[in-house]
């Protein structure tokens, strides 16, 4: 009996530590570690300002007027027709402008007379119309004249014997090109 009695008892000890064994529940989980919270936001950056684009500059700009029938046959004195032409022409348009760099006036003549005369008489028509732009409130000190006297004729007419019809058929030599150059209003 005794042999049965430790059986027993053996079989007891196994049975209570198999209920033991069995009843042992796992150690709990550790809670899980919170969240690392989030790292605090880098300060916002300062919105670096946008340079605006650079204005456009202005174009340059150039006027060019050839002014015919601005002067009667072998005179430098401008006509009424004249000044209304450079009005309308040249005057009216100096207001295009923003600033006004130069102004060139070139005076012409027609083949008529001496090489030495119509060099003259070409320049004495530049220096008219420059008073005149100048009165009328072009600037005087932007304005430079040029004489072309008889070499750049625009009209070429054959020799007539009817002179009057040769002094009229050259009329659009005797001229005035003014070119007014600068930077145009935005």
């Amino acid at each position: 009996m005794k042999i049965q009695s430790r059986i027993q008892s053996f079989v007891c000890v196994a049975a209570l530590a198999a209920m033991v064994g069995c009843a042992t529940t796992e150690e709990p989980k550790p809670a899980p570690a919170p969240a690392p919270a989030p790292a605090p936001a880098a300060p916002a950056a300062t919105p670096v300002p946008v340079a605006k684009p650079a204005p456009v500059p202005p174009k340059p700009m150039a006027l060019r007027v050839t002014s015919v029938e601005l002067f009667e046959f072998d005179k430098s004195r401008l006509t009424q027709v004249a000044t209304d032409k450079l009005d309308r022409e040249v005057v009216v348009r100096l207001g295009e402008f923003q600033v006004i760099r130069q102004i060139n006036v070139n005076g012409h003549a027609d083949r008529l007379g001496s090489a030495q005369y119509n060099q003259k008489l070409s320049e004495r028509r530049a220096e008219a119309v420059k008073a005149y732009l100048a009165r009328q409130g072009a600037p005087a000190d932007k304005i430079e004249t040029y004489g072309f006297g008889k070499t750049l004729q625009v009209k070429s007419c054959p020799d007539q014997k009817n002179r009057k019809a040769l002094i009229e058929c050259l009329q659009p030599n005797r001229r005035v090109e003014v070119e007014v150059l600068g930077t145009a209003r935005p």
